[in-house]
Parts: structure tokens; sequence; C-alpha cells
């Protein structure tokens, strides 16, 4: 008689996130006693998305917990462009702030590629400018996105085999699925890049060893395009039919196949705001050192 299959083991983003809270917290506490002061995280909003409200509050609160100064510079949606590179230039020379995070969307016309180059590379927690991609994809030191560096701490943490395993990153954006392809790609993964043109998408996705799921499409990927004992990571953030929060990966299904799997809500989500706090005391740390 064939014995049933173990269900995936859970990759829990809660108590992980807690861990690198924690971690930055302690950080925070040896900064301040060799620097005399905090960290500085200062995060700019323009216009009132409820969405970016939500994250902005959650983001000020997170960094008062660990003990960081945040500031929040909540402005109209009819701020100009000129009155916000004014900021980010203010910002930029303020020996204080460590962090600057430019909330996006950016509301009407404002050019917000233009805003995040502004940024110091050295401050830019988000990890968006140019010279901070090109460290990326060239394997120098600096700044990270914070959700894809959230994702390789749950795959580490799920104590994936990075060397030579195949890694399909389902998704192109700037924000995630190119960054976290070029995080696999210096793990030593073999590394594919798929999005919603990809022809034969689930073919692809049975030859991952690594999944990682971030293209936007609610439960999109079926348990029966999973390669069986694969880690999957759900970077998907969509309502279903019923306005109930999901993954890009049917959970359901998918859960019943994989070895590990991070689950929406609950895995990446508290991991992007973690992060943010790294990169902030990663930002500190190194501009004391220069």
């Amino acid at each position: 008689m064939r014995q049933a299959r173990m269900k995936a083991r859970i990759i829990d983003g809660k108590s992980i996130a807690q861990a690198v809270r924690r971690e930055v917290a302690q950080g925070v506490e040896s900064f301040q006693e060799k620097q005399g002061r905090v960290p500085g995280l200062h995060v700019i909003i323009a216009g009132d998305d409820p969405g970016s409200t939500v994250y902005v509050r959650n983001k000020e609160k997170a960094a008062r917990e660990v003990g960081m100064q945040g500031q929040v510079h909540r402005l109209p949606a009819t701020v100009g462009a000129a009155y916000l590179l004014g900021l980010v230039r203010e910002l930029n020379a303020d020996a204080a702030v460590d962090g600057i995070l430019i909330q996006l969307p950016l509301p009407g016309k404002l050019p917000a590629q233009t805003i995040l180059d502004a940024v110091d590379p050295a401050k830019d927690v988000d990890g968006f400018h140019p010279l901070n991609v090109g460290a990326l994809w060239s394997g120098l030191p600096g700044i990270v996105p914070c959700t894809p560096s959230g994702c390789m701490r749950l795959l580490r943490e799920a104590g994936t085999n990075f060397v030579g395993a195949r890694a399909l990153v389902v998704g192109r954006s700037h924000m995630v699925g190119k960054p976290m392809t070029g995080l696999l790609l210096n793990a030593n993964a073999t590394v594919t890049v798929a999005h919603s043109k990809t022809a034969d998408l689930p073919d692809r996705c049975r030859e991952a060893d690594i999944l990682v799921a971030a293209i936007g499409r609610a439960r999109m990927i079926q348990g029966d395009w999973i390669k069986p004992g694969a880690t999957v990571i759900d970077v998907g953030m969509n309502h279903d039919e019923n306005g109930k929060l999901c993954g890009d990966v049917d959970f359901a299904s998918a859960v019943n196949v994989a070895a590990a799997i991070s689950p929406v809500p609950g895995g990446v989500g508290p991991m992007t705001i973690a992060q943010l706090l790294e990169n902030t005391l990663r930002a500190a740390l190194s501009r004391e050192s220069r």
C-alpha cells in the first residue's frame, strides 16, 4: 500500500520577520551605543491612496518599534516634481537621515523614475537606484530591494540548496522579478525568468526546484504545475472573487505537491517591512564606516 505523501512545510513569514526585527533592534541598540544616535528612516508619500497610506503607517510603526527614528513626509496629491526633488535633496544632505523611501505609486504625472534616481544611493533603502541595481547584477555590495531580499531569507530559512538548483521566477517587474533573478544567480542557482507571455508556462514550472511566483494573477499557478518536492515562494497579493486575499499560487493544491511553500497572507508580506528595517540599519552602518 502506497504511503500518503506529507503536506508541504509552511514557511512562516511572520515568525521569520519577527526574528529579523529582533536582530535589527539589537543592531540599532549597538549602533546607538557607538554613534550616539539611532538610524533615521524617512518616508515620502504623496496623495491619499488607501493601500499606500496603510503601508506607510506600518513602516513608520515598525521603525519606531525597533528603536529607529522614523518620520513620514505626507504631501498632497497636487505636489509638484520640483518640490519633491527639493525635499529629496534636503534629506540627502541631512546627516541624521540614513534611509529614504519614496512610496509608490506617485500620483498624477509625477516622474517617478526621476525622483527615485535623485535619492542618494547610500540612502536608497528600497534598492531602486540604478547604482544599486547595477551593484546587484555585478555581484557587488549594495542595497537590495526589500521583497526579493525577504524571499531569499525565506528560502534560506527553509534550508534551500541553491547551488545548481533549477529556479524559475514567474514575473519580470523591476521591483521583484528582475532583482529576484539576480539574487538567485548570485547564489549559484540556474535561473529562468518567465512571464505572462511565456509559452508552455506550466511545463516550465514543472522543471523548477525553486519556484518564485510574482506575476500578480490570483491562483494562476496550480498544484499540478509544481515539481514534486519543489520549494515555492508566493509573492502575489491578490483578491479572489470573494474579496479574500490570495497569492499567485493555488495554495490548496500546491501544498500537496511542494516540499515547502510560503502562504498568502503570512509569507512574503511580513518580510518586506522587516527587510526595509534591515536595509536602513545596514545603510546607517555603511555611512558611518566611510
